[in-house]
């Protein structure tokens, strides 16, 4: 067929050929397009011509041929070739990086971006390319597309000449680190009298370095042979039981109390109950910590650890309770708690006698030790006011007033038994004195007042005023006070270093006696019968100290004027009000009261009149109009 000529019908097609694909001229590389020669033929038959490369084009094109003979031919100078035909597809390549400051982040405080800065020679435009890395998250590849890059505000643009390596370029708000180049930029640099200087390493990204030597450091473990469903057949309803007590007196308000600690042995489950007392004052939550994995220190995790948003899991815990760190005697801390195992129940000692080989299981002693509280000590009595006074000032800062009997000062308000007495002296002086002991039924006061006598040298009236007498020998913490039954005939009572003999009694204390016989002894009312026996006759049968006495005029001015004082201790000075008072009994206006409405009259103002002073003004008044 190599004979024949080209015409047709003359060639014919080769039936074993399957493949006629066209090999394509036209490729785009970078964003550029670029020509090319086809290297086979139709379906990938061999070219029959021999193609010329790049570099021998160059050479043929350059090459001018001289004679060498004859006279030299002058050269026709070469015409004018633009950049945009003499740089085409020369391109200058540089390999830097730029930093980028990532805020608010724990891993990592700045990247390191390695990039590609592209210079075309054709139009001295620049262009920068990152390389896009696998599953970065970033936006990679053409960082700034091609153009001229702005140099300064005077709208200069960057030239070949401002790139060199080692220096920074900055555009646009970021630095680029010229670091190296190729070795074809570096071979045009230094034709057109450019010192290139020593290349640098570009710096490795921090956060991909860490990852790296984690992932070499990454441990694999053999996955266990432990098998749960094992675990769950055997273990299921099988606990734990420990008995346990949380001492937190050291605390304000602290106490000791008592839980019970359950330890599953089908998920490795713990949880904490509360042991309730009947009366504890504690609401009825019977569980302290709900049923779930414990660990050993649920703060031993990394800071950076977002514990608002995730839980606790076994990546970040890696040590939770067995039932080895659970035994008597031991303390074990649970979330801030420090529980310390005193006993457990059987299966538990059991369990532990036959897995770990216990066989002490003795309980520890956890009985609380009561603290002795130092005891109040009351001052001894200094005298001033009544006992009840000042005991209120040693137990409050705002002493109350001491609490009555108010039943029985309503019942026995009125009623007081009065005595004649003499004093217990060695003086004869003292010996010829009277007095009249009254004693108070109403709250167990006692009173003492001595007649006034003539020419005696002793000015009488008021000797003690109502108050509650001691016995004496009886302590000032516990005193033991003058009773109704302590008075008798021949008796000898002693008030505040005085003695007095009781030599005689009014007929009403035998009445009172006789009625209330359980507040007196047998020989009481044997001594006041036999005394007052022959008293009993006369109508007006009162103590030996009501005799009529010859008095002087000035003596009842005195008792007057004793009322008087009582009138205004009560704040009862108005002598209009005074005087409506004793109207409102003087029915005769007569201007004479009756003695039955005038200790009346004194009861209903709270006045404590006494019966010796009503006897004393009646008598007064008797001899003053015999006068």
């Amino acid at each position: 067929m190599e004979g024949l000529p080209c015409l047709p019908g003359n060639s014919f097609r080769d039936p074993t050929q399957t493949n006629f694909h066209v090999s394509h001229t036209l490729e785009v590389k970078n964003g550029h397009r670029v020509t090319k020669w086809p290297q086979v033929g139709l379906g990938g038959t061999r070219i029959n011509y021999n193609q010329i490369g790049e570099d021998e084009l160059e050479l043929l094109r350059n090459y001018r041929p001289e004679l060498t003979y004859g006279k030299p031919v002058v050269g026709v100078p070469d015409k004018f070739v633009p950049a945009t035909l003499a740089f085409d597809k020369k391109v200058l390549r540089f390999f830097g990086y730029f930093k980028q400051t990532v805020p608010e982040s724990p891993n990592e405080f700045y990247r390191v971006r390695p990039v590609k800065i592209f210079y075309y020679l054709e139009d001295d435009s620049l262009e920068i390319f990152e390389e896009a890395q696998e599953n970065s998250g970033i936006p990679q590849g053409k960082l700034i597309r091609r153009h001229r890059f702005p140099k300064n505000d005077q709208g200069d643009t960057y030239n070949f000449r401002d790139i060199n390596l080692g220096q920074n370029l900055a555009v646009y708000g970021k630095v680029f680190r010229v670091c190296d180049c190729d070795a074809f930029t570096r071979e045009w640099l230094e034709s057109e009298g450019i010192h290139v200087k020593q290349p640098e390493l570009i710096p490795r990204d921090p956060y991909l370095t860490k990852r790296h030597q984690a992932a070499e450091l990454k441990t694999y473990k053999t996955k266990s042979d432990f098998d749960k469903l094992k675990q769950y057949v055997e273990m299921d309803r099988k606990v734990l039981r420990f008995y346990a007590i949380w001492d937190d007196r050291a605390q304000m308000f602290g106490e000791q109390r008592e839980f019970i600690i359950q330890y599953y042995l089908v998920d490795d489950t713990m949880e904490v109950r509360e042991e309730h007392k009947a009366n504890d004052g504690r609401d009825p939550f019977p569980i302290l910590i709900t049923r779930h994995k414990i660990p050993k220190d649920r703060y031993d995790v990394k800071g950076t650890f977002p514990h608002v948003f995730l839980e606790l899991s076994d990546t970040e815990v890696s040590q939770y309770f067995k039932p080895s760190d659970l035994m008597i005697g031991r303390t074990v801390h649970i979330y801030g708690r420090n529980f310390l195992i005193y006993d457990c129940d059987m299966f538990t000692k059991t369990f532990y006698s036959k897995n770990f080989g216990v066989t002490n299981f003795e309980p520890v002693n956890t009985e609380i030790v009561r603290r002795t509280h130092p005891k109040m000590e009351i001052p001894p009595y200094n005298g001033f006011g009544t006992l009840e006074d000042s005991m209120q000032n040693c137990l409050r800062l705002q002493p109350d007033r001491p609490k009555k009997d108010y039943v029985k000062l309503m019942e026995n308000d009125h009623r007081i038994l009065r005595y004649e007495a003499v004093l217990d002296s060695p003086r004869e002086d003292d010996k010829l004195r009277k007095f009249v002991i009254s004693y108070h039924l109403g709250d167990d006061t006692i009173s003492i007042h001595e007649p006034p006598q003539r020419n005696s040298g002793i000015i009488g009236g008021r000797f003690l005023e109502r108050t509650r007498v001691s016995k004496p020998g009886t302590s000032t913490e516990y005193p033991e006070y003058y009773g109704p039954s302590d008075f008798h005939i021949g008796a000898t009572v002693e008030v505040f270093r005085q003695r007095f003999i009781i030599r005689s009694a009014d007929l009403y204390v035998l009445k009172y006696a006789e009625e209330h016989p359980e507040q007196f002894s047998p020989a009481v009312l044997q001594s006041l019968r036999e005394h007052l026996s022959g008293e009993s006759g006369r109508p007006d049968a009162r103590l030996s100290t009501d005799i009529y006495v010859k008095r002087k005029p000035g003596d009842f001015i005195r008792l007057c004027a004793e009322v008087r004082n009582k009138l205004k201790a009560l704040r009862i000075t108005n002598h209009e009000q005074i005087r409506q008072m004793f109207l409102r009994y003087d029915r005769d206006r007569n201007g004479y009261v009756s003695r039955d409405n005038i200790v009346d009259l004194f009861r209903q103002i709270n006045l404590p009149l006494e019966n010796d002073i009503i006897d004393a003004v009646d008598n007064g008044w008797r001899m003053y109009n015999k006068q």
